[in-house]
């Protein structure tokens, strides 16, 4: 198996509507494994959604209990990990990523609209959905790229044919 038992065999990283969390199934599926999304785990541990830690508390609570939540996930995940999409802008988070296999999933607006479709439950995308995720990903693109041991394109392809790519990337035979 491609896991040292101690380490998540892939972190995957990404804009919003770039598949993470339903890629990250169909890859923990087909590697026997579990999924870890940091984003489901912060709604878990604090029985809020994202949008509303947002707007109750603010970014910078959230961008806390996410870097919290990396760091532990990071150390506790032997299956696959799906990071928020924001979690890698902040600078502990990317030098603790070092080391880790990370996927970066890469996506253009098109096919990111029709998976998301930039609703009011993206609270960096409420104000102008196109204008701000083309801006965020402006922002966004290099450190993806600069964290990530894999980029893999998610346009156009099913979750499916993604997990496949990924596991024969990662060392999992097809």
């Amino acid at each position: 198996m491609v896991s040292d038992g101690s380490r998540p065999v892939a972190v995957l990283v990404g804009p919003p509507g770039s598949g993470k969390t339903t890629v990250g199934r169909a890859l923990a599926e087909r590697l026997g494994l579990d999924l870890h999304d940091t984003d489901l785990a912060i709604e878990a541990a604090t029985g809020r959604s994202i949008p509303d830690i947002f707007i109750e508390d603010g970014e910078p609570v959230f961008r806390d209990l996410e870097r919290a939540e990396v760091a532990r996930a990071l150390s506790a995940t032997t299956g696959v990990l799906a990071l928020g999409g924001g979690a890698v802008m902040d600078p502990t988070t990317r030098s603790a990523l070092g080391g880790h296999t990370v996927v970066f999933l890469d996506v253009g607006i098109a096919d990111a609209s029709k998976r998301i479709g930039f609703d009011q439950s993206r609270p960096l995308l409420a104000v102008n959905p196109r204008a701000s995720w083309v801006a965020l990903m402006k922002r966004r693109r290099p450190v993806y790229e600069g964290v990530a041991t894999h980029v893999v394109d998610t346009a156009g392809r099913t979750p499916e044919d993604v997990a496949e790519q990924i596991a024969g990337l990662i060392g999992e035979p097809r």
